[in-house]
C-alpha cells in the first residue's frame, strides 16, 4: 500500500494524528518508552569545600565528560564523531569555565555553577537563533552529564523496557542518539527540535524512522502504541488493528523496493528521471553508487573550507575532487562551489558581523567580495576534470554550478568567469524568489538551472529553515513554492535547459513525481532515499506527474497541497492502463 492509499483509508478514522516534522521516509510501530526526565536543578546553596577542591571536582567531572564524548564518538564513527567532539569541545569550552569559575569564586557549589554557568550560555544561544540556537540542547546534554558525574549518579539516558520500543524524548542528545540499539528502538519521537537538530541529523543517517517537533507527543505514556509515519510527518495514537496492518504493510513495501534489483530513474511510460546523489565528501560517493545513483546531482565543497582557519590550497582542493570525478566516470557529476555564509561564517571569507545573514553576504556574493579564492576553486576544478580525462575509465561529466544566484547579472559574470577556466557546463542554484521568477532570462546564459528546495522555501514563506520554531513553514509542498518551481521547469523547456531538483524536497517520494510534473528532469537527494523515490516514479506516466502536480498547484497550503497530490497519486494508481 502507498502512503497516498493510506492516506485515503485514514481520513474516516477517529485515531489521533499528532504532527511533526518527518525524518526519513519510512513508517514503524510499536509501544512507547519514555526518555527519564532531566536531573533536578541544582539548590543555589553556599559550599561546605575549599574553592580549591570545589574547582578541582569541576574540572575532574568536566574532563571526564569530554572523554565519555570522545570515546563514544570514536565508537559510533560517521557524522556522530563529529557531533560528539563537538560536544567534548563545549565541555572544555574556555568561556564557560571562566564562567562557572566566576561561580565557584563567589562560594556556589559545582552543580550550580555548572548549572547556572551554562543555563546562562544556553540563553545566549537561543537567542541567536538560527543554527546557534538549535544546538542549545546539546549544551543541556552536557551540563547534565557533568552534573550527574559531581553527584555521583548516571546521567538520563535510553530507556530500557525490555523489548523494542519507541522512543519518545523532549530532544535526543547526540551521545544517546550515536550509539542507539537499532534492535530494540523503532522510531523517535520528540516534542522539540527541528529538521537541523543533531536528533534529526543522526536520525537521517541511520536511517531511523523519525519525527521531530511534535509538541503533542509530551502526553504520551509508556506502553500507549503508536504508528510513527516519518512520510507523512505524523504519530497516529492508540492506532486501530486495520492501521497496524496497513502500516505493517507500508514497512513491507518499502523494504521490497529497497531490495529491488536497481534500475535507472524512469517513470512508468519509460520518461528517463536521472537519480542523483547529494554528497558533502568524497568518501560517500562509493556508498551512494551501490545505492544506485547515476551521478552526483550536488556535491558540496564545504568541508575542505569549514574545518580550516585558512583557504585549502588548490592542491589540496585538486585532490578532492580528482576523488569523486574517479568515482563516476561517465556520468553526471554536479559540483557546487563554496556556499558560505548564513549558518557557515568562514573567517577568511566573510567574519563581518551581520544582523541577518541569510540575507547578507552569502554565496556568490561572498566570492565575488573574495574573487581570488572563487578563481583557486575554478582551478582545482579544472584540473582535476583535466587529470581525470587521462585515466583509464575517462572523465565523469564535470557541471559547475554558483550558489545563492539571483540576478541575471551575477549569471552572467559567473558562467563568464567558469567557462574562462575551461569549465564546459557551467549554471546557477535556483535558491531565492528572483532567480525563479527571472528563469526565462537566466537559462538564456546558463547551461542548467538546480534548484535548492531548502533555500528556495525558507525565502519563500520568510521562515528561517534552521530555526525549530517555524519548521512548520518550511515545508516545500507550499503552493507558492511549486509555483516558482513551475516557473523554472517551463522556462527550462522553453530554453531547451536541463532543470534539477537537489534540495531535500526530491527525498519525499510524492513530492519527487509533483516536481518532474512542474518540469524537473532530474532528482537530486541523499543516497537512502533512492530506492524510494525510484519506486515512487514507477508508478506513474508523465501525464500523471503533470496532472498531479496540477491538483497541489490548486491547493491553499501546503497541507492541502499534500493531500491534494496523495488524491490525484491514488486514482492515477487505480486506474486502468492504457491500451
Amino acid at each position: 500500500m502507498t502512503p497516498a492509499e493510506d492516506a485515503q483509508q485514514r481520513k474516516s478514522s477517529t485515531m489521533t494524528e499528532l504532527r511533526g516534522v518527518g525524518i526519513g521516509l519510512g513508517v514503524a510501530q510499536g509501544p512507547i518508552a519514555r526518555m527519564a526526565e532531566p536531573l533536578a536543578a541544582p539548590k543555589d546553596v553556599k559550599s561546605q569545600l575549599s574553592l580549591d577542591d570545589e574547582t578541582a571536582r569541576v574540572r575532574e567531572a568536566v574532563a571526564a565528560v569530554a572523554r565519555e564524548l570522545e570515546a563514544r564518538g570514536a565508537q559510533a564513527g560517521g557524522a556522530a564523531r563529529d557531533v560528539l567532539e563537538a560536544q567534548a569541545m563545549i565541555a572544555e569550552d574556555p568561556t564557560l569555565e571562566a564562567e562557572v569559575d566566576s561561580r565557584l569564586a563567589a562560594g556556589k557549589t559545582g552543580e550550580f555553577a555548572v548549572h547556572d554557568a551554562f543555563a546562562s550560555f544556553r540563553e545566549q544561544l537561543v537567542a541567536l537563533g538560527g543554527y546557534l540556537g538549535e544546538r542549545a540542547a546539546d549544551l543541556d546534554d552536557v551540563a547534565q552529564r557533568v552534573i550527574a558525574r559531581l553527584r555521583g549518579v548516571a546521567a538520563p539516558g535510553i530507556p530500557d523496557p525490555g523489548h523494542p520500543f519507541v522512543l519518545v524524548a523532549k530532544d535526543l542528545a547526540p551521545a544517546d542518539t550515536a550509539l542507539l540499539d537499532l534492535d530494540k528502538v523503532l522510531a523517535l519521537v520528540t516534542t522539540e527540535g527541528g529538521p537541523t537538530s543533531h536528533t534529526a541529523i543522526l536520525a537521517r543517517e541511520k536511517s531511523i524512522v523519525a519525527v521531530v517537533g511534535a509538541a503533542g507527543a509530551k502526553d504520551l505514556v509508556d506502553g500507549q502504541s503508536v504508528i510513527v509515519d516519518a512520510a507523512a510527518g505524523v504519530v497516529i495514537v492508540d492506532p486501530t488493528d486495520d492501521e497496524k496492518a496497513r502500516a505493517l504493510t507500508r514497512a513491507a513495501s518499502r523494504a521490497a523496493a529497497a531490495s529491488a534489483p536497481i534500475t535507472d530513474g524512469a517513470l512508468a511510460d519509460g520518461t528517463k528521471v536521472p537519480l542523483l546523489a547529494n554528497l558533502g565528501k568524497p568518501g560517500g560517493a562509493a556508498e551512494a553508487v551501490e545505492l544506485g545513483a547515476e551521478g552526483v546531482g550536488l556535491f558540496r565543497t564545504e568541508f575542505l573550507f569549514l574545518s580550516s582557519s585558512s583557504a585549502p590550497t588548490v592542491e589540496e582542493q585538486r585532490a578532492a575532487y580528482t576523488e569523486l570525478l574517479s568515482t563516476f566516470p561517465g556520468k553526471k557529476v554536479v559540483v557546487r562551489v563554496l556556499d558560505a555564509g548564513a549558518d557557515k561564517p568562514l573567517p577568511f571569507l566573510n567574519d563581518a558581523h551581520e544582523e541577518n545573514p541569510a540575507l547578507g553576504l552569502r554565496g556568490l556574493r561572498a566570492l565575488r567580495a573574495s574573487e581570488d579564492i572563487l578563481r583557486e576553486q575554478l582551478t582545482a576544478l579544472a584540473e582535476a576534470d583535466a587529470a581525470t580525462r587521462k585515466t583509464e575509465a575517462g572523465p565523469a561529466d564535470l557541471w559547475v554550478m554558483a550558489p545563492m544566484v539571483s540576478t541575471v547579472e551575477e549569471t552572467r559574470y559567473f558562467t563568464a568567469l567558469a567557462k574562462d577556466y575551461g569549465l564546459k557546463t557551467t549554471g546557477v542554484m535556483v535558491e531565492v524568489p528572483s532567480s525563479a521568477l527571472l528563469a526565462d532570462r537566466i537559462l538564456q546564459i546558463a547551461d542548467f538551472a538546480s534548484i535548492g528546495t531548502n533555500d528556495l522555501t525558507q525565502y519563500t514563506l520568510a521562515a528561517d529553515r534552521l530555526l525549530g520554531s517555524v519548521a512548520s513553514f518550511q515545508d516545500p509542498w507550499h503552493p507558492a513554492v511549486l509555483r516558482l518551481i513551475r516557473e523554472v521547469g517551463a522556462a527550462g523547456r522553453t530554453q531547451g535547459k536541463p532543470v534539477g531538483i537537489c534540495g531535500e524536497a526530491a527525498a519525499d517520494p510524492l513530492l519527487a513525481v509533483v516536481l518532474v510534473g512542474l518540469g524537473a528532469t532530474t532528482l537530486s537527494m541523499a543516497p537512502t532515499a533512492l530506492a524510494d523515490v525510484r519506486a515512487s516514479l514507477l508508478t506513474h506516466t508523465l501525464d500523471d506527474a503533470r496532472r498531479i502536480a496540477e491538483a497541489a498547484l490548486a491547493a491553499d497550503d501546503a497541507a492541502s497541497a499534500r493531500e491534494a497530490a496523495q488524491a490525484a497519486s491514488t486514482s492515477s494508481e487505480t486506474a486502468p492502463a492504457a491500451s
